[in-house]
């Protein structure tokens, strides 16, 4: 039987699809509490921070290893993976964003092809600054980006993306901005992935992953997804084109070949549950 908080979750999917509330989280997060310039370390230049971070992201890959184990997270397929290994240098990755361990799948799936670089993931603030329990040393120490309602922080952290681009790392994104759990349509996308990989002159790698249910169960008494992971051509900035120009062009290529993959995989005409205002 599904858990009553997973019945309220969904509930309240069907209910903010209903009124186009998209990039609104579903879950019940803890508060939010703004993250201060002092309170982060985005590049990890203390000795301190380099050393936790190494072992929880080796905590970090057991989780992931036993989650497979345990077929928690099952990876069925993977399509079009030379897309993402002909990008050799820094380059944003953006993926639809329905389960706390889609990241996980990502990662274990392109780890193959980074050749020594690291996969950051850009976060929402909450998340760094109170995070949800038992996800707390992941989300401060997995090589994490937490943005800020701060405006001095988000300088920083414009400043520290862009010296791990130039540095040929990749940084994962999540455009649509909230997580809605198994939610199998692409949603509406927001500007911040894009407005990311234009000022730093690199592409979006564009991650769309399909669903489809296994016999298994999790432990909220849904049916765990069989995952099937879609790398789709890179979308490069055009530099004849304005700063917006850019954002709002390769926004709405992502979504686009989002689209495209959700229509063919579940043959079905991408329409959303909305009613008209």
């Amino acid at each position: 039987m599904v858990s009553e908080y997973r019945q309220k979750v969904l509930k309240r999917r069907e209910q903010y699809e209903l009124e186009g509330r998209f990039d609104e989280d579903l879950e019940d997060d803890p508060e939010t509490i703004e993250l201060k310039p002092n309170d982060i370390d985005y590049l990890s230049k203390s000795i301190l921070k380099r050393i936790k971070t190494f072992f929880v992201n080796l905590k970090g890959q057991k989780l992931i290893d036993n989650l497979i184990k345990q077929k928690q997270l099952i990876i069925d397929k993977v399509y079009g993976i030379e897309n993402f290994a002909s990008v050799k240098g820094g380059a944003m990755i953006t993926c639809n964003h329905f389960h706390p361990f889609d990241n996980f799948a990502v990662w274990q799936v392109i780890k193959p092809y980074m050749h020594g670089k690291k996969l950051y993931k850009i976060i929402r603030e909450g998340n760094y600054t109170n995070p949800p329990k038992p996800y707390g040393l992941f989300f401060k120490y997995a090589n994490t980006l937490p943005l800020s309602s701060n405006s001095q922080t988000m300088k920083n952290c414009f400043k520290a993306v862009s010296h791990l681009l130039s540095k040929n790392h990749k940084i994962l994104i999540y455009p649509e901005q909230a997580m809605w759990w198994n939610y199998k349509k692409p949603r509406p996308l927001k500007n911040g992935a894009f407005n990311f990989a234009v000022r730093s002159n690199v592409p979006v790698i564009p991650v769309f992953i399909t669903m489809e249910d296994s016999d298994i169960l999790d432990g909220d008494g849904c049916l765990v997804q069989k995952l099937s992971l879609h790398f789709l051509p890179a979308i490069y900035p055009d530099n004849k084109l304005t700063k917006a120009e850019n954002i709002e062009i390769m926004k709405n290529k992502n979504f686009k070949a989002w689209q495209d993959v959700y229509e063919k995989v579940y043959g079905e005409k991408l329409v959303y549950n909305t009613k008209e205002k």
